[in-house]
């Protein structure tokens, strides 16, 4: 396996919280998320977006509503709902947690 794959799995397994963490503060349209995600140094690309997003309101994590865009088709703006919500919350506790024993194993290094 080479880093760069393992680099990618690091990442894929923490886009979940990360677009809940976005979208907890404000909703957003997917490229305001890619820039969000982009600004903290996760690339990630329309192709892995888009599922993401629709499996996240699949799980009525999200939701979106349609806004007429002055240049072009309406916009899909996604936020997060109240199950999304408790959801994030269970997601933080669960990565503090995670964040700390990783500290922990890795801090003797």
């Amino acid at each position: 396996m080479s880093l760069e794959n393992t680099q990618a799995q690091m990442r894929k397994g923490i886009l979940e919280f990360c677009i809940l963490s976005i979208l907890d503060k404000k909703e957003a349209y997917p490229s305001d998320i890619l820039e969000a995600l982009k600004q903290a140094k996760l690339i990630v690309v329309e192709g892995t977006l888009y599922p993401l997003l629709t499996r996240l309101k699949n799980m009525e994590l999200l939701t979106y509503r349609w806004e007429e865009s002055p240049s072009g088709p309406p916009r899909k703006y996604y936020s997060i709902t109240k199950i999304g919500k408790a959801f994030l919350e269970e997601l933080n506790a669960t990565w503090t947690e995670l964040h700390e024993a990783v500290q922990k194993i890795t801090e003797n290094n």
